[in-house]
């Protein structure tokens, strides 16, 4: 069986130049594909998928600069090395900020060349590495955090997970904090045509409008305070692949336009910077609320809110499908047992009924993170009532199901939305003792909606 060496495709309108580094190139075991010019390159791309490409700047119709582009916008692992005649400081410049991998004057120093083709074949090889090394910790995580679905809500929302999957259509996945909306997102791009490629999140509250515009379309040097050397954003980063905008209903309006922008357009320009980007990215956004009650209050843009909703999925709260919770208990059980190295059989079915009775307001964020406890304090081989915490046991600080007869829920029972939410933050806050972190963390919203609905309601 021969070895299969790296390809190198030489652009050259000189013909005694593509000739002689191709003879050179070849002689280093190569495999060498040379081009008259930019337009025969790109096809040559399509079927060759070189690793390096060795292009001459100045060429009749499309010249260097622009076929640096063209491969860097569709074939963004692609190395790309330019050489010129007419070397000077401003073209390099340039050159590197389009994304090249560097760049050489003409008459080519071929030590130095051959210098340059192994750093960039070696510079792939670790980023392919960590690609691989991504996509197994992301299985790993996959495996430990597979979607329960006992229930028939749970079962009918994976349905239409796994039709939208496949597609190109942008989804937007609605439910409360703690929910899983982050996992089935993962779900959608694994069982997506961009699985191999890159999975790229981010969370959009409590993020400055700086920031926010920083994270998601990069900035240049100098473009704020602060920063200090050039950086991609997230929609430069996902490329090819998926990005996943959690809080979506959080971006402030300004930002909402030009989120919009990239939508409509596939394209957008750092902050600080005046190069246009294209770039070619699956969107699943997430958000807790009801965008559609948010652009009925102008406070989303209903352009945008369209763009977003193609295939809305819901998913339920963990108290309207208990039949999850064994399930759920189970595997987080097996998941913490492992991590702490605990030998822990099950559950009693006491404190399994103290469980699905809660009502769960962080969803299956609150209901993991009480199992933890309960494996990493247990000093038996089985959960028993008494490692269940003790307001979960008793039903202090929590909502019972309306016909538990509690006074708490009577209380809400007569009051609207607005004032069964009040009225659980300010129970929260209480419990907590003010601790706003740790009350956000039990309610399963973020900071930044909490200090929102603080002042909102008046309670401080």
């Amino acid at each position: 069986m021969s070895a299969v060496w790296p390809t190198i495709l030489v652009v050259d309108d000189e013909k005694n130049t593509r000739e002689g580094l191709q003879t050179f190139l070849e002689g280093l075991n190569y495999d060498v594909v040379t081009a008259g010019g930019a337009e025969e390159a790109l096809q040559l791309m399509e079927k060759e998928k070189p690793e390096i490409v060795l292009s001459d700047i100045r060429m009749p119709g499309l010249d260097g600069m622009a076929l640096l582009e063209k491969v860097k916008n569709k074939y963004p692992r692609t190395s790309v090395i330019l050489l010129t005649a007419y070397g000077t400081v401003e073209n390099a410049v340039k050159a590197m900020k389009v994304g090249a991998f560097h760049y050489l004057t003409k008459p080519v120093n071929l030590e130095e060349l051959e210098f340059l083709i192994k750093k960039a074949l070696t510079q792939q090889s670790l980023e392919e590495e960590n690609r691989e090394l991504r996509k197994e910790l992301f299985r790993e995580r996959f495996e430990e955090g597979k979607i329960v679905a006992q229930s028939k809500k749970m079962k009918e929302v994976l349905q239409v997970t796994d039709r939208a999957a496949p597609t190109r259509a942008t989804v937007l996945l609605q439910g409360e904090s703690g929910t899983g909306k982050e996992l089935f997102a993962h779900r959608i791009h694994e069982l997506s045509p961009r699985k191999n490629q890159v999975f790229v999140a981010l969370h959009c509250a409590a993020l400055t409008e700086t920031l926010l515009a920083s994270e998601l379309f990069g900035h240049e040097k100098g473009a704020f305070t602060g920063a200090v050397e050039r950086k991609a954003g997230r929609f430069e980063l996902a490329n090819g692949g998926t990005l996943f905008l959690d809080e979506v209903g959080e971006i402030p309006p300004e930002m909402q336009v030009k989120l919009l922008r990239v939508l409509q357009e596939g394209e957008f320009e750092r902050v600080g910077g005046t190069k246009t980007i294209r770039v070619d990215v699956r969107l699943v956004c997430a958000t807790n609320k009801d965008l559609a009650a948010e652009v009925r209050q102008g406070r989303f843009r209903e352009d945008l809110f369209y763009r977003i909703n193609v295939i809305l999925i819901k998913i339920p709260p963990l108290r309207e499908r208990r039949e999850d919770i064994r399930p759920l208990v189970e595997g987080f059980i097996q998941q913490f047992g492992r991590a702490n190295r605990k030998s822990i059989v099950g559950i009693e079915e006491e404190a399994l009924r103290s469980l699905e009775s809660y009502r769960w307001g962080g969803n299956v964020r609150e209901l993991k993170n009480v199992v933890e406890r309960m494996v990493v304090l247990c000093e038996t081989s089985q959960l028993t009532l008494a490692n269940v915490p003790e307001d979960i046991r008793s039903g202090e600080g929590i909502l019972k199901e309306a016909n538990s007869g509690s006074s708490l829920s009577l209380n809400l029972e007569s009051s609207n939305l607005q004032g069964v939410e009040k009225e659980l933050i300010r129970l929260k806050l209480q419990e907590c003792r003010g601790n706003k972190s740790k009350a956000a963390q039990k309610l399963g919203i973020s900071r930044r909606t909490l200090y929102r609905k603080i002042d909102e309601y008046g309670l401080i």
